[in-house]
């Protein structure tokens, strides 16, 4: 049976590899023109769960490499066969103007892209889902809350099916 997904929806992630298995779920289900935007606390879990989404997605066209944190240089990009996939750590920005030169506008309608701190852009895209981490209880417990439009609901409700 599959899961509903009504937002705001508020998952409880017991371990790493449970966020891993999440991310590694919603990654097929990505495609050009998708935005997530990933907020929360340093060390609560963005950067984890889109390295789990980025590998997923290049395994399956065998391009595995590594997969730094963009923290430092804000954009990694991920040229694959079936379109760019961008990693953005935006922490670091000090003015939105500097949005504007990392090129984030063109690809979030062209790529799939993956923003951390979202609060730094100057006007997120409307179309975006958003996933909100938090620590949970327990050291490696996470409380992930997820919006988006309706569109969304029903795209990712199969990949909840990895959730208790």
């Amino acid at each position: 049976m599959t899961r509903s997904a009504s937002f705001p929806l508020t998952l409880h992630l017991s371990s790493p590899e449970h966020t891993t298995r999440l991310a590694e779920a919603m990654a097929p289900l990505l495609g050009a023109g998708d935005v997530l935007l990933l907020s929360g606390p340093v060390g609560a879990g963005k950067s984890h769960f889109s390295r789990g989404l980025i590998r997923w997605r290049m395994r399956r066209v065998d391009a595995l490499e590594d997969v730094p944190s963009p923290t430092f240089t804000l954009v990694q990009t991920y040229p694959l066969p079936d379109g760019e996939l961008w990693h953005a750590d935006l922490y670091r920005l000090s003015d939105p103007d500097e949005v504007e030169e990392l090129g984030l506008a063109a690809a979030f309608e062209e790529a799939i892209c993956l923003v951390e701190w979202p609060d730094r852009l100057p006007t997120p895209p409307a179309h975006a889902l958003r996933l909100h981490f938090e620590t949970g209880e327990g050291d490696d417990a996470r409380t992930l809350t997820i919006a988006g439009g309706k569109p969304w609901e029903s795209r990712i409700a199969s990949a909840l099916e990895v959730t208790p």
